[in-house]
């Protein structure tokens, strides 16, 4: 399978956890969970477009990205946005929450890390 299409398959499975997940946990920490996977699947949709980036490239950029849409938030153009559309509310959100970012912090890390690791399993199955 190309990279390209595993992770696209990657992205839909992290779009089904963000789904899921965040609705099985306690308020705060589905909240933290939420915007952990917003950039998670950020980074995973990064790599499908260009697969040759690099993790840490990837990662930031995913990261940079999820922090200017929680800044943008504070224009109140994502709230209007959003109560016309359902997919704006998802995309962009609505209020600034600055915990956010925290979470948007962790999953870039996590993604990152998912990605070295992920990498490092398929060299040393290539060296086989």
């Amino acid at each position: 399978m190309c990279s390209r299409a595993r992770w696209l398959l990657t992205a839909a499975a992290v779009v089904a956890l963000g789904l899921v997940a965040p609705g099985l946990l306690p308020s705060a920490a589905g909240a933290l969970l939420g915007g952990a996977l917003y950039t998670a699947l950020l980074h995973t949709l990064l790599m499908a477009a260009a697969p040759r980036l690099r993790p840490w490239t990837a990662g930031a950029a995913a990261l940079a990205t999820s922090f200017a849409v929680e800044t943008f938030q504070l224009t109140g153009v994502p709230e209007t946005l959003a109560a016309h559309s359902r997919l704006a509310r998802l995309a962009l959100g609505t209020t600034f929450d600055p915990s956010d970012l925290l979470g948007y912090t962790l999953g870039a890390l996590a993604a990152v890390a998912a990605h070295l690791a992920a990498r490092r399993a398929t060299e040393g199955r290539d060296r086989r």
